[in-house]
């Protein structure tokens, strides 16, 4: 399979210098995410999540931000899913937000922590009822004998929780990606695109640096 064809040239939507940049990553960040609102970019809060075991073998799949402040990237899962364990067992994570219609991608990493259960709880009790009742249908990653399997078990869950409160699991909740690094990319014509990386320092402050494309 040939893929070359599928090339195609960057346009530029303003450049990313070190004088543009925003002193706080966090802030460069929330500027890039409301620029994909306001371009109407289908799922723009959608991240490719990474992690990895103790022993470096890397997994990563897409999720969905759920939340962002100073502490961090904010997002929910079951805890013993794949990511939920290596999570356990190497808290450690990378996240990718990619936003092609501008040419812009965000690389994120640092350390996870789980969300207090106060805060799952919130988020829990903010999703749509079917969307809570699939997190009692089954635990994530779990081999099934089929489609047919999870579709009783989402009807047991309905029955049981007929017109009463459905209180979150206790395997279910959030994490927060609390960030070392960010790096910006600014596509650009001829691949001279623009990438600018911040750095957490020992006194909480972000160094700033222009990378090579």
């Amino acid at each position: 399979m040939n893929t070359d064809k599928l090339r195609r040239e960057y346009q530029q939507y303003g450049g990313l210098t070190k004088t543009d940049a925003a002193d706080n990553p966090f802030d460069q960040f929330e500027k890039w995410f409301n620029d994909a609102i306001e371009a109407n970019i289908d799922l723009p809060d959608a991240m490719t999540l990474a992690t990895a075991t103790p022993n470096g073998i890397p997994s990563a799949r897409m999720v969905v931000l759920r939340g962002l402040d100073r502490k961090g990237f904010c997002f929910y899962t079951d805890y013993d899913s794949q990511k939920g364990s290596e999570l356990a067992a190497n808290p450690h994570a990378a996240a990718v937000f990619y936003w092609r219609e501008l040419d812009r991608q965000v690389r994120i990493s640092g350390t996870i922590v789980k969300m207090t259960d106060t805060e799952s709880d919130a988020y829990f009790a903010s999703r749509p009822r079917d969307s809570q009742l699939a997190v009692w249908t089954e635990r994530q990653t779990v081999v099934i004998s089929g489609r047919e399997h999870l579709e009783q078990n989402f009807k047991k869950a309905k029955l049981t929780y007929a017109d009463k409160h459905i209180p979150r699991p206790t395997h279910w909740g959030g994490y927060r990606l609390m960030p070392t690094m960010f790096e910006f990319w600014q596509g650009s014509p001829s691949r001279l695109h623009d990438r600018i990386r911040y750095t957490l320092i020992e006194d909480g402050n972000w160094t700033i640096e222009t990378l090579s494309p």
